[in-house]
């Protein structure tokens, strides 16, 4: 399907600007359509490549939308407000952008445009005790951002000819940095704080780099046909971890790092779940980064960028 013409709102954040370079190394046409709030330059290097088009504007826009879909085979709706605190920050913003913006492409693509969409591990909320996680197990986000991205899947999910990709919390470094992300922030904070005091560390969650999510995304289009209609976990299977076991795998490879666990305090974001990712293995898709290569990967990233701005802000 190399030849086919892509659609990518949001496409010069975090997620788009790897996976935007990566469709297009695999001979795609890619559109970005992005508001370029943060004043991001991370598409620039792409410019030069021919099948790459790229639309200052709000994909919020039913009139942009409308003409920027026609003659596209494929859709990918990255833009977001994305995760608990940004969304709790601008809840207008967040449904407008995670919700309405998805109804929007629902509403205009016709019945044979395929759309991927990324969802979020976040929708599980807090999971059974030891139990993993499904793509059946019961919706229960606990932050608006969650209960977002569990109205946009089922608004695409209900259209039909739709992929959702519920990602695990992403790592690793972008064009478009994101410090914020759990991954991202204790490696920054050993790197530069050397110490970072942790609340409620038996928490879990699971975890999937950035590059792999591309992959991700990729190996989606090239299997459509046979993975359409259904919802996919993508994350790491060894790597259902707390926020203790994190930072113990950081101090493997940053030794001078220290964590503590605070006594008293409470995290604000309440997700605790483990996840299973074997309906997308089946499927033939296989990651490739782990926990540790992120990190060392990261030290580099933030050797580069120190004093920079780097989060959502």
């Amino acid at each position: 399907m190399p030849s086919s013409k892509i659609l990518v709102t949001g496409g010069a954040g975090y997620l788009g600007s790897i996976l935007v370079p990566t469709l297009l190394e695999n001979g795609f046409h890619v559109t970005v359509i992005d508001n370029f709030i943060y004043r991001q330059s991370s598409l620039l290097d792409i410019c030069a490549n021919k099948r790459f088009e790229v639309i200052r504007g709000d994909c919020r826009d039913p009139s942009l939308m409308k003409n920027t879909i026609k003659g596209k085979d494929i859709i990918i709706p990255l833009a977001a407000i994305v995760g608990a605190p940004a969304c709790d920050n601008d809840r207008v913003a967040a449904q407008t952008t995670n919700v309405d913006a998805v109804r929007i492409v629902a509403n205009l693509a016709s019945r044979s445009q395929m759309i991927i969409i990324p969802t979020t591990n976040s929708g599980y909320g807090i999971g059974a005790k030891n139990k993993l996680c499904t793509e059946e197990s019961a919706l229960r986000p606990i932050s608006f951002y969650g209960k977002s991205k569990v109205q946009a899947e089922k608004i695409l999910m209900d259209r039909g000819n739709a992929i959702s990709l519920r990602l695990a919390t992403v790592f690793g470094s972008s064009p478009r940095m994101r410090v914020d992300l759990l991954v991202n922030s204790f490696v920054y904070r050993a790197v530069y704080d050397r110490a970072v005091i942790i609340f409620e560390g038996h928490f879990k969650r699971n975890y999937i780099h950035v590059r792999d999510v591309a992959k991700a995304f990729l190996h989606s289009i090239n299997q459509f046909n046979k993975m359409k209609g259904r919802v996919y976990n993508v994350g790491l299977e060894n790597a259902n971890l707390s926020k203790i076991e994190l930072c113990q795998t950081i101090k493997k490879i940053i030794p001078s790092f220290v964590f503590l666990e605070a006594p008293v305090g409470e995290d604000l974001d309440k997700r605790d779940y483990i996840v299973s990712n074997a309906r997308i293995l089946a499927t033939g898709y296989k990651p490739h980064w782990t926990i540790e290569d992120g990190v060392r990967e990261l030290i580099k990233c933030f050797t580069i960028m120190r004093n920079s701005q780097a989060g959502n802000n």
